[in-house]
């Protein structure tokens, strides 16, 4: 099966051929934003890291970024840092040439051009010149397993594990089944239904980490005087049906389908095997979804019981609804109704065909309603306190 897509001349593939305003420091959003809305056809987001932070947390801040730019959704790079911070604007576009040397990556030092006036004139330029060489790009016929899939549950419900989570499921099936790639995240989410996906490893050195990650996540919990079990980790949850964080992971383990576990790797670390592939995220939404595409997704499937409004600056995102009445409330941000299953009028295996089908239109150029709303959001998960 085909989409239409971006061939990269390292052989990777896109899905869209964004030009990506990434400031590396929380002092330089602003400089990001004005570059950003000077130029149309760019994308960009903000957050509040790259200074004040001890190594472990510099390091994975980098890589976040560093993900996000090499990205193959991504055709260019403005990086805009200060000058004077922790994760340098050089370094991080030092990197993203290394892995991609054929993309154009420009670096713009605000107390280097003079100020945030002058760096935004700049960082203009460069972005207008990349957005004409990006829409002068062709799409052409792709294989679909050559597509990375990220699968995201939010603001859940009773519904989530009966309708939306089983019908992802079974497109990411579908996808592995094509000889693409199925990103399972949210270790919290995992808790109480670890056996589930760990007794589905290739391998015990597999089987081993996967068990391992979750107890980690556990014990830090317990260092801070938490126990996961039992409880719940979010008030709309429990206004959702959901009674208990074991009760969550039974219905959020379902959107791993049914397929052997292949790896387990860390947040924002590159997918590197084919067929499913568990990443240790938070189940916070934002830092999954960054961490995901950070690691190479290339669009995301996002169920929600309660309706959750969120979308990656790079990574397409479609929205699945658990249940009927949220579908209905909330159209301009739900793609795909999954509440056919709970009336009994579709199965879980045709809402995750019509799940799958949407994946390919959306790879192909479609944007779903996240993206068209413009949903730029970006989170990175920290280690340590801010120094």
């Amino acid at each position: 099966m085909k989409f239409m897509g971006y061939r990269r001349p390292d052989g990777s593939v896109g899905i869209r051929n964004h030009v990506l305003i990434m400031p590396t420091v929380n002092c330089a959003n602003l400089v990001a934003r004005k570059i950003s809305n000077n130029v149309k056809g760019t994308t960009w987001f903000e957050h509040q890291h790259g200074c004040s932070q001890l190594a472990p947390d510099a390091v994975q801040t980098a890589r976040a970024f560093i993900g996000h730019g090499a990205h193959p959704n991504v055709y260019g790079v403005v990086v805009v840092g200060l000058g004077c911070e922790v994760v340098r604007a050089q370094d991080v576009a030092a990197e993203i040439k290394k892995l991609c040397p054929y993309k154009p990556v420009h670096v713009v030092i605000i107390q280097d051009e003079g100020g945030s006036y002058k760096a935004v004139q700049a960082g203009s330029s460069a972005a207008h010149n990349m957005v004409l060489e990006a829409t002068a790009m062709a799409r052409e016929p792709l294989d679909v397993g050559e597509l990375i899939l990220g699968t995201e549950c939010g603001g859940s419900d009773a519904c989530s594990g009966l309708s939306g989570n089983p019908a992802v499921g079974a497109a990411s099936d579908l996808l592995i089944d094509a000889g693409g790639t199925s990103i399972l995240a949210e270790t919290p989410e995992l808790i109480g239904a670890e056996h589930i996906i760990a007794e589905r490893a290739v391998n015990e050195d597999v089987k081993n980490r996967c068990y391992a990650t979750i107890k980690n996540f556990e014990e830090m919990a317990k260092k801070i005087g938490v126990d996961m079990r039992g409880g719940n980790p979010t008030p709309g949850n429990i206004e959702g049906g959901i009674s208990s964080i074991e009760e969550k992971s039974l219905g959020c383990v379902y959107k791993g389908g049914t397929r052997p576990l292949q790896d387990v790797i860390g947040w924002a670390e590159k997918v590197t095997k084919k067929g499913l592939v568990y990443m240790d995220t938070p189940g916070n939404d934002i830092e999954q979804l960054s961490g995901m595409v950070a690691g190479g997704c290339h669009i995301c499937v996002f169920t929600t019981g309660r309706g959750t409004p969120t979308g990656s600056p790079i990574a397409p995102t479609i929205k699945v609804a658990t249940n009927t009445p949220m579908y209905e409330k909330m159209t301009d941000d739900m793609d795909i109704n999954a509440g056919t299953i709970i009336t009994g009028d579709e199965t879980i295996e045709q809402v995750g065909q019509r799940i799958f089908d949407e994946m390919v239109a959306v790879a192909s150029g479609k944007m779903p309603k996240a993206e068209v709303m413009g949903h730029n959001d970006f989170a990175i998960v920290r280690i340590a306190p801010t120094m």
